[in-house]
């Protein structure tokens, strides 16, 4: 914890709210999180943010994209009321499709079903994201969200979330069987579903769980729409942008009743193997658009990687 107090602004703030169950508005807290703010990473950031939905969507683990770092900075505690936080989400809302989902600009070549032509278009391996993000900001309960969520509930199959998209993309569909959910959809559709109360112990968020759980034990003979979780998944990454252990766990771990699961707690067993001999973690990949940032090198532990597995075991701990 020591270790963790002495980083960088972001850590130690978050290290405060976490662990030591600190209010985000106290007089110190308050006085980080405006540091946060003025770190010109953090400022750069925001500042890209001010012109969403920014650049096209070419990939969807695209780390450099505005939804990834939109993400980024829901994760690192910032809020609706900080500065020109307010101003981004106002942009995002004013992307939100008929069907409830928010939108950011693709272009589908017409050789996948798509038009060949940038567009505002939503795909559920991306709006999710956009979701969470809102949620993790401040923004909660306006008639946007909850239609929002209303329209991702609505589009749970019995095994989970599918690749799924916005009719104006036509009949594009990612590479994997029509009827088998995708891994990494169903995460992140999870991922903001936990974060609504009405929806983080609902018989729903059980299901999408039991999705993920059961793809791990059938890690060896599945890859849905190429996503499996063999040495590169089991790899620990920040931020958490794809389909990893980190990202997985950090979302499992915040539904109490998956704490004493077999599943579970073995992917937990092996997260834990991964600690030096000081109990520090470090990334084992890096995204090539972290570079600058703790866990943007794989030479030293890293205090954010650190602190996201610890958060993980805490919540067991807790029973979160």
């Amino acid at each position: 914890m020591d270790w963790l107090l002495q980083s960088e602004h972001y850590i130690e703030y978050n290290t405060r709210i976490e662990f030591f169950k600190e209010k985000s508005t106290s007089e110190k807290n308050c006085e980080i999180r405006s540091k946060i703010i003025d770190d010109q990473r953090v400022a750069t950031i925001i500042e890209e943010l001010l012109h969403w939905p920014g650049a096209v969507l070419k990939r969807h683990n695209d780390a450099k994209h505005s939804i990834h770092k939109l993400s980024f900075l829901a994760d690192i505690g910032l809020r609706k009321e900080d500065s020109k936080i307010g101003e981004i989400i106002k942009r995002i809302l004013k992307t939100q499709s008929p069907e409830g989902a928010f939108e950011i600009i693709m272009n589908i070549p017409t050789h996948f079903g798509g038009s060949g032509e940038d567009e505002s278009v939503w795909m559920l391996c991306d709006t999710p994201t956009v979701l969470y993000s809102l949620m993790k900001l401040g923004l909660e309960r306006t008639d946007k969200m909850e239609k929002s969520y209303e329209h991702l509930v609505g589009l749970k199959k019995e095994n989970g979330w599918h690749c799924t998209a916005s009719e104006k993309i036509g009949k594009f569909r990612g590479p994997g069987r029509k009827g088998d959910p995708c891994p990494y959809a169903n995460l992140i559709s999870l991922k903001a579903l936990i974060q609504h109360p009405k929806w983080k112990n609902d018989k729903i968020s059980r299901e999408g769980a039991e999705v993920l759980l059961g793809l791990w034990n059938q890690r060896k003979e599945r890859k849905p729409y190429l996503f499996g979780m063999g040495t590169d998944f089991k790899k620990l990454k920040a931020p958490m942008n794809w389909y990893d252990i980190i990202h997985l766990m950090d979302v499992l771990s915040q539904l109490q009743s998956l704490h004493k699961d077999e599943r579970f707690l073995e992917m937990i067993s092996i997260m834990k193997a991964k600690a030096d001999t000081n109990g520090f973690f470090s990334a084992e990949s890096v995204w090539r658009a972290s570079k600058g940032w703790d866990f943007g090198q794989k030479k030293e532990p890293s205090p954010w990687i650190t602190f996201l597995v610890y958060r993980i075991l805490n919540r067991l701990e807790s029973n979160y």
